[in-house]
């Protein structure tokens, strides 16, 4: 018997957000839903589909199928089949290349997987629908979730919906439906909305989590102290001090109590701003509603105290803290040990290093690297060499920034062998030099007058990938002139150039002083006018240099009179007058 031939329409309706929604419809008399041939049909084909594919079994009725068959197969489901087979079924209808689901099967569907918590089936199909659909468009989609209610109702669904677009990146999208929840009086999806606003934190989105927690919050969203915490925590980050002490009022003001780590987060935030009064004002209101600081709280305001150069008060509360029964960590300790060293007194910052070792606290890298670095600082590289050997017997290994400092304390105090053996213990260990290391190393060659290995040096420093700085170059052009080596010297200054440098007024100088000892004035104007065409700006050094070399290859007697007459030179005007003038007077005395 031939199967009756069903003719297909398409009726369009407008949605929410402009445009419109394409429906089928099949032009045949109403029939019962249950015995609908066509859902039977489609029933016994997934029925068998394990054994016959699908496209065999519906390849006579694929040509009029509708997606209000797929609607009608979902919401009545006459023949009792199991969701993971509906689903199946579903998908592979949907490769169909003839056949073109509506958005309302895919919201049924949806609704359908909802009801059996399949949840992550129901955000896969809806992340297709908002993949298509794209950003901004919560509310359509709603309106057709909304409107896809069938037999298959579940408030899951919203809570998909949501994550559906926070997965997919569209936040504001996210935050619209759960308006949308509100607005049509459906159950608040918190477990959404709390994924939503971790997304949101996770990427730095401080202030529209803030938005969207006061939201949430007034829809009866259970309040939780560790978010209010984290979310201090960024503002504080961000600087926005004011912001983050709003909000530890709201914590009071939403029935709960700032724990140790409210206060802290806000008396680090006070303190990295420089406002250490406030951070010890909340010390003492956290101690008065009984909240007692801990020994990060101490840490922080040492820290503080420490920057600020104010160690004696760092120093009293650290034993406060000590005397309280708190007992300080290597951070504690390292931050007290870098407040002396940074004021030069490495000294003190050793006793502090003792007294951290007999309460049996480990020191880290980062305390050796402290200590390091301040006695390099003060010249006792003999003392920084015996705690390298120390932090090594403690199975610590010394790092790039460990190495750095020992080259550059060596090189400070000329020692350029012990910086150099230093230097191959760091290429046997693997460690790479950085900019800090190399530039240390030239500076001591250029000191000590080693200029050819100052410039392989810089050689090699370009040959690691890292770019000198312009007073790098000036060093070693400088170690050159000194040497009488001006041609180098220019050779250098086009390389900078070259390089993406722009020399400056102090390089010019340089090279200028170089050839002013060589009595090589002409020259020296000739660079003079390169450098004001090139808008480098001459300063009073440039021209006294210049006058120097003036005086040293004219008339000196000359050159003085007219100097005491002139004043300091400060400005090409000035410069070029007087330079005129000693030329005028150098005339007169050949003639007579």
């Amino acid at each position: 018997m031939a199967t009756p031939k069903i003719l297909t329409t398409r009726y369009f309706l407008s949605s929410p957000r402009g445009g419109f929604l394409c429906f089928s419809s099949w032009m045949t008399p109403p029939t019962s839903h249950c015995h609908d041939p066509i859902l039977t049909t489609i029933s016994e084909a997934i029925k068998v589909s394990p054994t016959k594919p699908l496209h065999s079994s519906l390849k006579r009725i694929l040509p009029s199928l509708t997606p209000n068959h797929v609607i009608d197969l979902i919401n009545l489901n006459p023949h009792s089949l199991s969701p993971p087979s509906l689903l199946s079924f579903f998908k592979w209808l949907s490769t169909q290349h003839h056949f073109r689901l509506s958005i309302h099967s895919y919201c049924t569907m949806t609704h359908f997987l909802c009801a059996h918590k399949m949840l992550s089936e129901a955000q896969s199909l809806l992340q297709f629908v908002v993949s298509r659909k794209g950003k901004n468009s919560a509310s359509s989609v709603f309106t057709s979730v909304l409107e896809a209610r069938g037999t298959h109702q579940s408030n899951l669904v919203f809570s998909v919906l949501m994550n559906a677009y926070t997965d997919s990146g569209y936040f504001s999208d996210a935050i619209q439906c759960f308006r949308l929840v509100r607005k049509h009086n459906l159950q608040i999806p918190f477990h959404s909305c709390g994924y939503l606003f971790d997304r949101l934190m996770k990427l730095n989105l401080t202030s529209p989590a803030w938005a969207f927690y006061e939201e949430i919050l007034d829809c009866g969203y259970p309040p939780d102290v560790c978010k209010f915490n984290v979310l201090m925590h960024r503002l504080c980050k961000e600087h926005k001090i004011n912001e983050a002490q709003l909000l530890f009022g709201e914590i009071g003001k939403r029935g709960l109590r700032p724990t140790v780590v409210s206060f802290n987060t806000l008396i680090n935030g006070y303190c990295k701003s420089g406002n250490l009064d406030q951070g010890f004002r909340l010390k003492r209101f956290m101690m008065e509603n009984g909240v007692f600081p801990d020994v990060f709280t101490y840490s922080v305001l040492i820290n503080g105290l420490c920057k600020e150069g104010q160690l004696d008060d760092a120093n009293k509360l650290f034993m406060e803290m000590c005397d309280r029964g708190l007992v300080p960590n290597d951070v504690t300790f390292t931050t007290l040990i870098n407040g002396h060293c940074v004021t030069g007194r490495a000294d003190l910052g050793m006793e502090i290093y003792q007294q951290m070792l007999r309460k049996g606290v480990k020191p880290d890298v980062i305390t050796y690297n402290t200590l390091i670095n301040g006695l390099c600082k003060v010249g006792d590289l003999r003392e920084a060499k015996k705690l390298v050997v120390e932090m090594t017997q403690r199975g610590l290994r010394p790092d790039k920034f460990t190495y750095t400092m020992l080259i550059d304390g060596c090189c400070k105090e000329g020692d350029l062998e012990s910086a150099l053996e230093i230097r191959k213990e760091m290429v046997k260990e693997g460690i790479e030099l950085d900019n800090v290391a190399f530039t240390a190393l030239i500076s001591g060659f250029c000191r000590e007058g080693q200029v050819i290995d100052a410039e392989r040096t810089l050689r090699e420093m370009l040959e690691a990938g890292i770019k000198p700085d312009d007073a790098t170059y000036t060093m070693v052009i400088h170690g050159f002139c000194k040497k009488g080596d001006v041609k180098m010297g220019f050779k250098l200054l086009k390389e900078m150039q070259c390089d993406g440098h722009v020399p400056g007024v102090v390089t010019y100088n340089v090279l200028l002083n170089g050839l002013c000892k060589q009595g090589q004035m002409k020259n020296a104007n000739m660079l003079l006018d390169a450098m004001l065409n090139l808008g480098v700006v001459p300063d009073d050094i440039t021209y006294n240099i210049l006058l120097e070399g003036h005086c040293k290859h004219g008339n000196r007697e000359d050159f003085d009179k007219l100097r005491s007459e002139k004043g300091l030179v400060q400005d090409y005007a000035s410069y070029t007058s007087l330079i005129g003038d000693l030329r005028k007077t150098c005339k007169e005395r050949q003639k007579r």
